[in-house]
């Protein structure tokens, strides 16, 4: 019988000692979860939000990012900066994401290959990229891609909205209460 189910790992059990290690395990996972962020094009209300939530509930916010940012004073805010090019951001929260903690990024790529990893990814507009969902995602960002290359499609998403910062609230919100 499976005793906890997250972002892509299952853990069993059997018995009174295996109970307790898998419940030490269980603990270092969660007290070791966080939050990563593509910082780069991440909108400014959102980095506040998780810049108050960090605080609030004691988690870890790590911003990635091509160049240097002003963050708020906290033990539990840093920042990284990596080199300017392509994906070396990506790469490098790649690089450093674990199973369960969560990527704050509106590049799909990025939370298919997050996810891969265990992780989960949120978008900045409340969409959360699961194992279940990533990949219909990826293949829909793709084609869209491909009819605006080909001057089939114009224009691009819709400008950022009150109710985009709320659906992201809610599912940051969700994903603080499963962990913390």
């Amino acid at each position: 019988m499976p005793i906890l189910r997250n972002a892509g790992w299952t853990i069993w059990f059997s018995g009174p000692k295996i109970t307790s290690l898998v419940a030490n395990k269980v603990s270092e996972l969660i007290e070791n979860m966080q939050i990563w962020v593509d910082a780069d094009a991440c909108p400014g209300e959102i980095k506040q939000l998780l810049f108050r939530a960090a605080d609030r509930r004691k988690i870890k916010v790590t911003l990635v990012a091509n160049q240097s940012m002003r963050v708020p004073p906290s033990p539990f805010i840093s920042t990284i900066v990596v080199g300017v090019g392509m994906n070396i951001a990506d790469r490098r929260i790649v690089e450093l994401v674990e199973t369960g903690d969560l990527v704050i990024t509106a590049d799909i790529p990025l939370a298919a290959d997050v996810v891969a990893k265990g992780g989960l990814a949120l978008n900045p507009r409340g969409e959360l990229y699961t194992r279940d969902n990533v990949g219909a995602r990826l293949a829909a960002r793709n084609l869209m891609d491909e009819l605006r290359g080909g001057g089939m499609v114009l224009g691009g998403p819709s400008n950022f909205s009150l109710r985009d910062r709320q659906a992201f609230a809610n599912q940051l919100d969700k994903w603080l209460v499963k962990v913390k």
